[in-house]
C-alpha cells in the first residue's frame, strides 16, 4: 500500500518515529501557573516533581487544529488515532483539523480514530493499523477493519495515589488521603463510551497486580499483544510481565514509560496495561 502517516496525540505514550512513519502531537497540561508541553522534551522527574508540589486543580489542553495541520502538512494518505472524546476535545479538533485539510487537498485521504481510550490501548490499536496496512488492505476499507479490531482491545489501570483526582474533583480529598494511608490501589478501565471506569480496589501492589490479570483473562485475554505503561514504576511493570508470561508463555509484552499526560492522570507509581483479545 501507499505510504501512510500514522498520527496520534501524546495520551498514547508515543514518541515521533519516523521508521514506522508515526508522528505525535503533544498535548499541554497546566498547573501552579505554567504549562508543560508534553513532547520529548518534557522531563518526566521533573514534572511529577512540580506535581507533587501542586495544591490546585490542573486541567489539560487538546492541540490545536493548527497543531494537527502541522503533523498532516505534505502528506495524501493518514490515520489519526486520538484519545478518547469522552475525556477531551482532542478528537474533536483533529477532525476539524481533517476537513480544513482535505479542503486545501481534496484528493487527499485522511481516517480520524477515536480510541475511546488512552495511554497503551492507543498504542495496541497503532500496532494493529499496522498489521493491516501491511496486509496490503485497500484505503478505502480500513476505518471498516479499524472499528472491528478496535472491538477487541481493552485498556487497565491500576492508581497507587489519588491526589490529583481529589485536586481536580474527581474524588473527595479526605478518601484520596484514606486510601493513600492505607495503600489502597484503584484497578479500572476504559468503558464502552469513552469513560474511565473503577472497576475494583486492592491493598497493596500485589494484589493489584493480581487483580489486574484477573481482568485481563475476563476480558478474553488470551496470549496476545501487551504494552505495560507505567509511570516511573518499571518494578511493579516488569512484575506483572512476569505475572502475565507465567500463564501465556507466548506473549508479546513491551514495557513503556509513561509521557506527561498519563502521568498526570495515573501519578507516581500508576500503571496503565493495554492488550489485545
Amino acid at each position: 500500500m501507499e505510504n501512510i502517516r500514522l498520527i496520534t496525540d501524546s495520551s498514547s505514550n508515543e514518541v515521533t518515529d519516523k521508521s514506522r512513519n508515526i508522528t505525535v502531537v503533544p498535548l499541554t497540561i497546566s498547573f501552579g501557573g505554567k504549562d508543560y508541553y508534553d513532547d520529548e522534551n518534557l522531563n518526566i522527574s521533573d514534572f511529577l516533581a512540580a506535581m507533587d508540589e501542586n495544591d490546585v486543580a490542573g486541567k489539560t489542553s487538546c492541540p490545536s487544529i493548527q497543531d494537527w495541520l502541522n503533523a498532516l502538512e505534505g502528506c495524501d494518505k493518514a490515520i489519526i488515532v486520538t484519545m478518547t472524546s469522552g475525556m477531551s476535545g482532542t478528537y474533536s479538533s483533529a477532525l476539524q483539523a481533517r476537513d480544513m485539510y482535505l479542503e486545501e487537498h481534496p484528493l487527499s485521504q485522511i481516517i480520524v480514530v477515536d480510541s475511546r481510550s488512552a495511554g497503551p490501548e492507543l498504542a495496541i490499536v497503532l500496532q494493529g493499523i499496522e498489521q493491516l496496512i501491511n496486509e496490503d488492505i485497500r484505503f478505502v476499507d480500513l476505518e471498516e477493519r479499524i472499528a472491528k479490531m478496535r472491538v477487541h482491545t481493552h485498556l487497565l489501570f491500576v492508581l497507587q495515589s489519588l491526589h490529583n483526582l481529589s485536586l481536580n474533583g474527581r474524588v473527595s480529598p479526605a478518601v484520596a488521603k484514606f486510601a493513600g494511608m492505607l495503600h489502597i490501589n484503584i484497578i479500572g478501565t476504559a468503558s464502552k463510551d469513552g469513560k474511565l471506569e473503577q472497576l475494583s480496589k486492592a491493598r497493596g501492589m500485589k494484589k493489584a497486580l493480581r487483580e489486574i490479570t484477573k481482568q485481563m483473562k475476563e476480558m478474553k485475554y488470551a496470549g496476545g499483544e501487551v504494552v505495560i505503561d507505567h509511570c516511573e514504576n518499571e518494578t511493579d511493570a516488569q512484575t506483572l510481565k512476569e505475572k502475565i508470561l507465567d500463564e501465556f508463555p507466548d506473549a508479546d509484552i513491551k514495557i513503556r514509560p509513561m509521557r506527561g499526560l498519563c502521568s498526570f492522570y495515573a501519578e507516581q507509581g500508576g500503571l496503565m496495561i493495554g492488550f489485545h483479545e
